[in-house]
């Protein structure tokens, strides 16, 4: 069974918003991970852009891919704890996570969750997703088709980020 047949790809219901908030305590170390109570909060403000992915074999929510809609171009701290940020319609995602839990990791699932989700917002008339990563996945999100924009001005979990973006539409 393919990526595409196993996992169902839609935006989050309300009862998988405490399931969300557990994978990435699970997935990030702690001095990276956002709160559970700002991924429950980001989930609820903007389900529109935060993906999951569902196993259809046990129904469990086995990673996501989540941002906040905004019209500003570089990535900035603030995006992880204050969803006044969140400007509905913003011609940007600024993506805030991938999670996959470690026994889906290694199988494209990563890779298939943001093709779905840059698909999608292409579609809504997104200009970019902006993110941030560590030096040893830039050259993953380089094959999703991300730049690498150099160091970021994000300073989150005290790590040095860099900034990478993708442009949907010009």
């Amino acid at each position: 069974m393919n990526i595409e047949e196993r996992f169902e790809f839609r935006d989050i219901r309300p009862e998988e918003y405490a399931a969300a908030a557990e994978i990435e305590a699970t997935v990030f170390p702690p001095n990276e991970v956002v709160a559970s109570d700002d991924v429950i909060a980001q989930a609820k403000v903007s389900p529109d852009c935060f993906m999951v992915a569902v196993d259809r074999q046990t129904g469990r929510v086995a990673g996501f891919l989540y941002g906040l809609e905004t019209d500003e171009k570089r990535f900035r701290d603030e995006f992880f704890t204050d969803k006044s940020l969140n400007k509905s319609q913003g011609d940007n995602i600024m993506l805030l996570g991938l999670d996959i839990l470690p026994e889906y990791q290694g199988q494209g699932l990563g890779r298939a969750v943001m093709k779905h989700y840059c698909s999608r917002e292409q579609a809504k008339g997104r200009r970019r997703l902006v993110l941030t990563c560590l030096e040893n996945l830039v050259g993953m999100y380089t094959k999703f088709g991300y730049t690498d924009l150099g160091i970021s001005g994000s300073e989150w979990g005290g790590e040095e980020w860099h900034e990478m973006e993708i442009v949907l539409n010009d």
